[in-house]
């Protein structure tokens, strides 16, 4: 399987979301640009933000969406479009309420899970052939409660194992850039388990 050209990272723009739990894929990117020495400046064409990366010596593309998340496929597709990737070399980083704080997933394919910006992506592509790292942000416990939960800013310790799962994602981040994405999500996956029962108190 080929590498990666092109990491999203999802998110609201604006400072009144920067801390929130649906932020957590602006949190993996803005990471990730900080540990590459890149910075990250607006496009307008790709209605976005946009940094040059290198990482495991591959050139790689950063993007964070400015649209909001419900539109995050209008920017992914512009992108894609611009820099003529295909959709199986970028990776989608996003917040996830199927897993705890503490961790991170990586995988191919599939739904959206109700990902609102997920979903505008797969609308616009028309199909799911993308990898995704699912930041885990834990669930409010029921559906009604979902939408303040996301939007809302996690407490201490969640953001503590949330930006740790960050950490265990940017160590694997090299292998999947250069294509070996079995080996990344092995190492993700047990890394991730070595933390479990800390972060979700």
């Amino acid at each position: 399987m080929t590498g990666l050209r092109l990491i999203v990272g999802l998110g609201n723009p604006g400072p009144e979301h920067a801390k929130t739990r649906h932020n957590a894929g602006f949190w993996l990117v803005d990471a990730l640009a900080e540990q590459a020495g890149a910075r990250f400046g607006l496009e307008s064409k790709l209605f976005g933000e946009t940094a040059k990366a290198t990482l495991a010596g591959q050139s790689l593309w950063l993007l964070k969406p400015a649209t909001f998340m419900n539109l995050s496929g209008k920017s992914v597709a512009a992108a894609l479009r611009y820099w003529k990737i295909e959709p199986e070399q970028m990776l989608v980083a996003h917040d996830e309420l199927d897993l705890p704080p503490g961790t991170a997933r990586l995988k191919f394919d599939g739904g959206h899970g109700g990902q609102n910006g997920l979903r505008d992506i797969i609308r616009l592509l028309g199909h799911a052939r993308f990898h995704r790292l699912r930041v885990g942000i834990g669930h409010p416990g029921h559906k009604d409660r979902v939408t303040p939960w996301v939007l809302g800013r996690p407490g201490r310790d969640d953001e503590a194992a949330i930006l740790r799962a960050i950490d265990d994602a940017l160590a694997v981040l090299p292998l999947a850039v250069t294509g070996d994405f079995n080996e990344a999500m092995k190492r993700l996956h047990t890394a991730g388990n070595r933390e479990s029962g800390t972060g979700s108190r």
